[in-house]
């Protein structure tokens, strides 16, 4: 079989989860079949039956449009570049699945399954319509991008859902038949993510590794809810160090204002460290293994690979009790959930933030407070990410959905 995996993140430029999934998939698919990538950037690399092509488009030509058009018109013209170089080029021979992910991709799908007749498969990694803070950022922008997102989706052969939380959320906000929608978690390298010690690399970063520390990793935007975790600092143990591990900002205002409240903060109240920054990942698992808690306070996650990453490095977790993470999560084994109480209506804020961030704030308190708590925590999580989330399995389970569907074709609705 030859596979078309498009992407936006691949190694070495990954900002958030799905781009982390796609890394590990394509490693694990590569060894049961020949997988060619597609992706935003300048990768190419050529190994065994994997092959990755990057392209590059020139953003100058959209010099005449307002800034937040860019990016979703730089993501359908690298479609077009994707498809129009070729179907198999890489692979000596005809395309027979293309498999898209998050909407930055979803149009060379389209692409390929009217131009070649080929399945097209979706891996859903996050939602346009859950997501409807997009809008003050990308204006109409916002609208091609949800567009691009329905058409796909309601077009594909095949949705993987990567929790049974974003499976309903699919089957409830588009048009999709049930028999269409698998559910396909995340998977975790227990080889790679696994507890180290290393306190030099804490030290190199500003942490004191003699005293406990909460952290949080993710980028700085609003679903990622580091906002509600600042909020919550001046309610933790004075003596808890705060990690804040954040980069890649959707707005520039957006880090601004974080920004200036870390560093309010910092004036205030000794032990808060700031790495505005993705770190690399040896330093990440690093953080991972060395901290007290990690603390996950997402308002909209449809999975939360990080928290596999956190569990997988023996450190229990402190999470929103909302999508994914109640799956990966369990309550009171493997950490604590704290039920945000999210707005029915967009933008599904927390209705009593200050609330929210007290909770939080009570059950990193709890855990640091606890160790023979958080040694339980530790062990099950660990194992239960060994049980349950191998990218082995993942990888298994999607070629297996590929077999059943090499040879179909759905013709796109009108």
């Amino acid at each position: 079989m030859r596979v078309l995996i498009t992407t936006n993140e691949y190694p070495p430029y990954v900002y958030g989860g799905a781009g982390v999934h796609v890394e590990y998939l394509t490693r694990e698919l590569a060894k049961l079949t020949q997988v060619e990538v597609r992706t935003f950037h300048d990768q190419t690399l050529d190994m065994d039956q994997l092959h990755v092509r990057g392209i590059k488009v020139d953003t100058t030509m959209f010099a005449g449009c307002p800034q937040s058009y860019v990016s979703p018109l730089k993501a359908l013209s690298t479609c077009l570049g994707f498809v129009g170089q070729g179907i198999g080029s890489e692979l000596g021979g005809n395309l027979e699945i293309i498999h898209c992910h998050t909407w930055y991709t979803h149009f060379s799908g389209l692409l390929a399954k009217i131009l070649y007749n080929v399945p097209m498969v979706i891996t859903v990694h996050s939602l346009e319509p859950l997501r409807p803070w997009k809008r003050d950022q990308l204006g109409h922008g916002y609208d091609l991008a949800s567009w691009i997102e329905r058409n796909a989706l309601e077009n594909a052969d095949a949705v993987i859902a990567v929790s049974k939380s974003t499976r309903d959320d699919v089957l409830r906000l588009f048009d999709v038949d049930e028999d269409r929608v698998h559910v396909i978690p995340n998977g975790i390298d227990t080889d790679e993510y696994r507890r180290i010690e290393n306190p030099e690399t804490l030290v190199r970063l500003g942490i004191d590794p003699d005293r406990p520390f909460v952290l949080f990793v993710g980028r700085i935007t609003r679903q990622k809810g580091l906002y509600y975790l600042i909020q919550a600092i001046p309610h933790l143990d004075p003596d808890l160090q705060v990690v804040l591990c954040a980069g890649d900002a959707d707005t520039l205002a957006m880090q601004r204002e974080i920004e200036d409240m870390v560093a309010s903060l910092q004036r205030r109240r000794p032990g808060i460290v700031w790495i505005p920054k993705m770190l690399p990942r040896a330093d990440t698992i690093t953080l991972y293994s060395h901290a007290t808690v990690f603390c996950c306070p997402s308002i909209y996650e449809p999975f939360g690979i990080i928290n596999l990453e956190a569990m997988a490095c023996g450190t229990p977790v402190v999470g929103s009790a909302v999508g994914g993470i109640k799956e990966v999560v369990i309550d009171g084994e493997t950490g604590l959930l704290i039920d945000p109480q999210l707005s029915p209506e967009p933008p599904h804020d927390p209705v009593a933030p200050a609330r929210f961030s007290k909770a939080l704030a009570d059950g990193i308190n709890r855990l640091v407070r606890d160790p023979e708590l958080r040694a339980r925590m530790a062990e099950a999580g660990r194992l239960r990410v060994e049980q349950n989330y191998s990218w082995q399995s993942v990888a298994r389970q999607t070629y297996d959905l590929y077999l059943r569907l090499r040879g179909q074709h759905r013709p796109l609705s009108q």
